[in-house]
């Protein structure tokens, strides 16, 4: 008798505990499906502004590319918290990147500066596009290979977010639309930084950011709040301010940061 009970209540124990990983198994597939979410949030702003850069409503248009940059930020991010990062994100992610980064900044820029020179305004926004997806094939490729304390090239989100701000100080300062060439300029310039093996500052895992961080995020909460009240010229000026202080760091530092990006497959 004492057999069979014993017997009943393992059978029991190991019912519980198979409804408990069954359980668990559930949540683990919703954590993984929860970064994926924001990914997907990422392309749905870049078709939403792919299709009212077509309405001619460039402002709103830039809008909703700069939501996408915020949701490019926080799917890597809640991957890595969650423990959830994967393949398929990773993919997923870049295929995401190149509508919201590549496609929709390319053809908000082709409508608002390039589109009274034909052809020539789209190969130029063709070029742009063309140069993000190589950025993102090259980082994807030596993903394993790079220094986590920069970027091989400027980020495709940072190369839209460039157009983004010329867009939005065009809504300011109306005669910028009418110097072509200087956009077009403007376009190849940073769809080369894109694919150049120049190095940007990543700051992720920054030494200067671990023991300042209470002043890190003082920065990046003056930033925000310069973009939220004047960002038909704080996108611009931020992103500016970025590059130029990239280029003073690299030609500084040259010497030691030559060889940095050896072993990485080249575009």
């Amino acid at each position: 008798m004492q057999d069979n009970n014993y017997s009943d209540n393992n059978n029991n124990s190991n019912h519980n505990h198979d409804k408990i990983e069954s359980r668990l198994e559930t949540h683990r597939r919703w954590l993984y499906f929860l970064p994926n979410i924001f990914t997907g949030l990422n392309m749905a702003s870049g078709f939403a502004s792919i299709m009212l850069a077509l309405k001619g409503d460039h402002y709103k248009a830039s809008m909703f590319l700069l939501l996408a940059v915020l949701f490019d930020s926080v799917d890597g991010r809640v991957a890595r918290l969650t423990g959830t990062e994967s393949p398929f994100g990773e993919q997923f992610d870049s295929m995401s990147d190149v509508i919201s980064f590549g496609v929709a900044p390319a053809l908000l820029f082709y409508h608002r500066f390039l589109m009274d020179l034909d052809r020539i305004g789209m190969v130029i926004s063709f070029l742009f596009i063309l140069s993000g997806a190589m950025r993102l094939a090259r980082f994807n490729a030596n993903i394993d290979r790079i220094s986590v304390d920069y970027f091989q090239g400027l980020p495709i989100p940072l190369g839209a977010l460039a157009l983004v701000g010329y867009t939005l100080l065009s809504l300011e300062l109306k005669w910028l639309v009418t110097l072509k060439y200087v956009a077009v300029v403007y376009m190849l310039f940073y769809s080369i930084l894109m694919i150049s093996n120049i190095p940007f500052p990543a700051f992720k895992k920054s030494e200067w950011v671990k023991s300042h961080k209470i002043h890190a995020l003082l920065i990046i909460f003056v930033m925000m709040a310069s973009v939220l009240l004047y960002e038909e010229f704080m996108v611009q000026l931020i992103l500016t301010i970025y590059v130029i202080c990239s280029f003073i760091n690299y030609f500084k530092k040259r010497e030691s940061l030559k060889g940095l990006f050896n072993g990485t497959s080249e575009v």
